[in-house]
């Protein structure tokens, strides 16, 4: 059981550790921002509107949606900073001269979205404002009342004279100026900061879905990138496998069947002049293997392509790979309706690469595929009992099964604790 002095340890630093403090500092900073945007944007709105039939209102409207632009990266840095919330960029509106300029903000749908945020966050801001105070300020000011009992006094005004006279804080009439009745403020301080992380975060909640709706990109720009990222890895994806088609029949497949030529070339030349059976015979047999390995290479590159097991089904496919792999695979299939051609090729692929990592960098001793297919959605999960921390990214060959599966909006997550096991799931659009 943990003591009382970790306890009180562990309470200090949830209220008082460097995370609660920057959230603090946001809270109060993000209401006066909020209030300071909040009334410029609606000064330049409304002037900007009334003013719309004239340039000089197109340009105000301009000035003020770039500013509100300005004022959520503000928003976007500060968030990031204190709370840790990472809130993508929408990108800026450009366009060529002052006019495009002002063309490009004017129609940019980010700008009139940050716009509404700006009109928007004094109402978000305040809750957070409010925990501040509630939580940290009067939570202090309470535990601190013994210390502080001179200046907690209320001024009443009472008689018909005017005269005054200060009271000291109560409690259901009590007043609490002497001891013990010192621990009732201070009890009620020190409850107040235990629970202020928590309703300051709770405050901030409402303040961080706006700023994260409004100030991100929406759902259309998200998926212009995503289908520009895909694009992009799509094509770099088929360079890279027409370099190493080219690569693997220059190094491999075309150095052997050159040799394989000149070895018929010996074999006529043998034969021509009449050379010793034996002589001939050795040639051959070169040769036979030449045109061996290179038929193997060939078959190799071509599975490597598009596997010639794929024409039979998923199902078979995997059921090969299973049986051709190292570790012993326990196979599991659900499959309805065959996948289109593309989404068996990454299934396998991904299978095939999982398989290849549990064997080479996990040390696992066995390993599970299985695949569904329910939803409209073919799912794959290969699970190994290996060594696990595995995580996307840093080069890591799940990165490259990444912008493989989102080449068709598929998804890849995986979980590996260290300690495994690594469980990496795949989900492709069925339909």
């Amino acid at each position: 059981m943990p003591s009382l002095r970790s306890r009180l340890r562990t309470l200090a630093v949830a209220t008082f550790g460097r995370r609660a403090l920057a959230a603090v500092l946001y809270g109060v900073i993000a209401l006066p921002l909020a209030l300071a945007g909040f009334f410029l944007t609606l000064v330049g709105l409304a002037f900007g509107g009334a003013l719309s039939v004239t340039t000089l209102g197109l340009w105000l409207l301009a000035v003020t949606v770039r500013g509100a632009l300005a004022l959520g990266a503000l928003q976007r840095g500060l968030a990031r900073r204190l709370l840790g919330v990472e809130i993508e960029q929408p990108g800026v509106p450009g366009g060529s001269g002052l006019l495009g300029w002002r063309r490009g903000v004017l129609l940019d749908r980010a700008g009139w979205r940050a716009a509404g945020c700006a009109l928007l966050t004094p109402f978000t801001a305040v809750f957070a404002y409010a925990a501040v105070v509630i939580g940290y300020v009067y939570g202090v000011l309470l535990t601190l009342h013994p210390l502080l009992k001179r200046w907690n006094y209320n001024t009443v005004h009472s008689g018909t004279d005017g005269s005054t006279h200060r009271v000291s804080l109560e409690f259901f009439g009590f007043q609490l100026d002497s001891w013990p009745r010192w621990l009732i403020p201070f009890a009620a301080g020190l409850l107040l900061l235990a629970v202020a992380p928590v309703l300051l975060r709770y405050a901030l909640g409402p303040h961080r879905a706006l700023l994260t709706v409004l100030l991100g990109p929406d759902a259309a720009t998200r998926r212009i990138r995503t289908l520009e990222e895909t694009r992009a890895r799509a094509v770099d994806d088929a360079a890279a496998t027409l370099r190493r088609i080219e690569r693997d029949l220059h190094d491999g497949t075309q150095a052997r069947l050159v040799s394989l030529a000149m070895q018929l070339t010996m074999i006529r030349e043998l034969v021509t002049t009449e050379a010793a059976p034996d002589r001939v015979l050795a040639v051959v047999d070169t040769a036979r293997g030449n045109a061996t390995q290179a038929i193997t290479d060939l078959r190799h590159l071509v599975k490597g392509i598009h596997p010639p097991v794929l024409d039979e089904g998923l199902h078979a496919a995997l059921t090969t790979l299973a049986a051709d792999s190292a570790l012993p695979v326990t196979l599991t299939t659900d499959i309805g309706t065959r996948p289109t051609p593309a989404v068996e090729t990454i299934a396998y692929f991904c299978a095939a690469e999982l398989l290849a990592n549990a064997t080479k960098h996990a040390r696992a001793t066995a390993a599970a595929v299985d695949v569904t297919a329910r939803d409209g959605v073919l799912r794959l999960r290969v699970t190994d009992d290996g060594q696990g921390g595995a995580t996307l990214g840093a080069g890591s060959g799940l990165t490259g099964l990444l912008a493989r599966v989102r080449t068709v909006d598929g998804t890849l997550t995986c979980d590996s604790p260290r300690g495994g096991p690594t469980v990496v799931t795949v989900e492709l659009p069925h339909t």
